[in-house]
């Protein structure tokens, strides 16, 4: 066997018993390790994560309780790390999978949960019981508009819930029934998957979170570092200070310009002495004023003690310049 398959450890052996008649084990279950794929979660990092993710589901609790009108739990199980289409292996043909973006951070993110609890929970939301089968198809477009407000409660409460790891604004991007076509990631990619078991009136299902590594390991890394001294903390501050004023005199490149055109090649090339190149700006439309080809401004032109100069003016002014040329 090459490293390269998967390995397991050897079998856990039973502690001797403790005088009081009580025997523990001294290691844990044996776990496979897949070499091609090594882990990436350290321990500080699960800790972390573990922290945002128990804070989620008392707060998710609360929300679906209150949404729903009846007995809800949600509960971490835990946090494990796997390639985005082994994660989706697991899953059955028929899911509710609802993508979310994760702004500012690349990426996006996966709510998992079966069909049925979907449907139970519309159910709940217009005063049904939510008991016995529930219809195994996609949504309707009632359905969908009832059970988008209720994930957006949701990942509102997963932005506060790991506001102390990094600042989100996640928003509903679509929601899939078929594990595979919910590309919330590459394949190979390593992602975050947090198992949590619900409960929903008379139902007890399981719902995953999945996000992925890449995007939150450089917070992970910073929320794990160990807290500055005070006066560590003060000399960055100052630090900050300092930076942020002599910015300020940074001298920089400004540009007053017309709005550029498009010139084909050849007639470039054959430009002479007398040729009139038309700008296609209007008289009345103002100038485009640019650093470093960035716009952050528009004047008009005017004159200043005998000197060409240009006025500063509102954006609006630009853009009916620009809508009405």
């Amino acid at each position: 066997m090459s490293l390269s398959d998967t390995v397991a450890e050897a079998p856990s052996v039973p502690a001797p018993r403790n005088p009081d008649g009580q025997g523990r084990a001294r290691r844990r279950e044996p776990r496979t390790y897949d070499f091609r794929r090594p882990t990436k979660l350290s321990r500080e990092h699960v800790r972390i994560l573990q922290i945002a993710q128990e804070n989620f589901a008392r707060q998710a609790t609360t929300t679906l309780t209150s949404a729903l009108r009846t007995g809800a739990r949600m509960e971490l199980v835990g946090i494990e790390q796997f390639s985005y289409d082994d994660y989706v292996a697991t899953l059955p043909p028929s899911y509710f999978l609802a993508v979310f973006t994760l702004e500012p951070l690349p990426g996006k993110g996966l709510l998992a949960y079966p069909l049925d609890t979907a449907m139970a929970m519309v159910d709940h939301m217009l005063g049904g019981a939510g008991a016995g089968d529930q219809p195994n198809r996609p949504m309707t477009g009632m359905e969908s508009s009832i059970t988008g407000h209720l994930l957006q409660q949701l990942l509102e409460q997963f932005a506060e819930a790991f506001a102390h790891i990094t600042a989100l604004q996640p928003a509903l991007d679509g929601v899939e029934y078929n594990p595979q076509l919910a590309q919330a990631a590459s394949g190979s990619e390593t992602v975050m998957v947090s198992t949590y078991s619900m409960r929903i009136g008379t139902r007890e299902p399981e719902a995953t979170l999945v996000l992925p590594f890449s995007a939150f390991v450089g917070a992970l890394n910073n929320a794990a570092s160990p807290q500055l001294s005070e006066s560590a903390r003060v000399k960055r501050q100052r630090a900050h200070e300092a930076l942020t004023e002599r910015l300020n005199d940074v001298p920089v490149d400004v540009s007053v310009r017309f709005n550029p055109i498009e010139v084909p090649s050849g007639d470039l090339l054959s430009l002479a002495v007398g040729d009139v190149l038309l700008l296609r700006h209007t008289q009345d439309s103002p100038l485009e004023v640019t650093t470093n080809d960035v716009t952050f401004a528009h004047a008009l032109p005017s004159n200043h003690r005998r000197r060409l100069a240009a006025e500063i003016v509102p954006d609006i002014v630009a853009t009916v310049a620009k809508d009405h040329p």
